[in-house]
């Protein structure tokens, strides 16, 4: 088949994907505040953000931090790699993102996945970035499932395996990641790591076309002229 993989999801730096992909400090808190009410330290660290004070943002999390607030110390480990309201601090923000992490905190899992892969902070290792994926894509979250995914379609850092590439691909497609969509439809076309099925292949070109794809979009077209004409997937 053709490598799909490789051409939708193209090796980046490991800053970009830790900061782009990762949710943001404000972002993350600001989920936080509107699903619960959070520690009073962690609420202030957030308020303090906001308002552009990192100095008293860093110091509320880093409190919150000290008291086992897996939230304040992913917060903290991102302001310690940004350098916001303190030095860049590789070290120390890589010692909270591990607590984080060990804490169960998903979006800390996937970012010591990336750290892993890169070696930036910790030892280069591209199996346990794989154990790091696979604790965060468990836990629905969407850009570890498709990272997982990978490491089984490539065969690096896991053992190659189409069938859990297939699951967690389109794990990651349910979630409406459109380079997934594109991928696990390609997978039903051709019948890799899936029973082929053109009907579950096309439903998938269509919704990754929808969000503008397109590629998908091209692909939808071919299988559904294929499917009028009563034709199978191609091998």
């Amino acid at each position: 088949m053709v490598d799909w993989v490789r051409m939708i999801l193209p090796e980046r730096e490991w800053w970009r994907g830790l900061l782009v992909a990762a949710i943001s400090v404000a972002a993350i808190a600001a989920t936080t505040l509107t699903a619960a009410a959070p520690e009073p330290s962690a609420g202030a660290g957030w308020q303090a953000y906001r308002r552009g004070d990192y100095a008293g943002a860093f110091a509320a999390y880093e409190a919150a931090a000290r008291l086992g607030d897996r939230l304040a110390q992913f917060n903290l480990a991102m302001m310690l790699l940004r350098g916001e309201g303190r030095p860049v601090d590789l070290a120390a923000g890589v010692d909270w993102l591990t607590k984080s992490a060990d804490a169960g905190m998903a979006q800390a899992q996937y970012s010591m996945g990336l750290l892993s892969e890169s070696g930036v902070g910790v030892p280069r290792s591209l199996t346990g970035a794989t154990g790091w994926w696979q604790k965060a894509a468990e836990q629905g979250h969407t850009q570890a499932q498709v990272e997982l995914a990978t490491q089984y379609f490539l065969g690096r850092g896991a053992p190659k395996d189409w069938k859990l590439a297939a699951k967690w691909y389109e794990a990651a497609a349910e979630s409406g990641d459109v380079g997934a969509q594109y991928i696990i439809g390609s997978f039903y076309e051709h019948g890799d790591g899936v029973a082929p099925d053109l009907r579950r292949a096309l439903g998938w070109y269509v919704l990754a076309a929808q969000q503008g794809d397109i590629g998908a979009a091209a692909q939808a077209k071919d299988v559904a002229r294929r499917l009028a004409e009563g034709g199978k997937a191609p091998r």
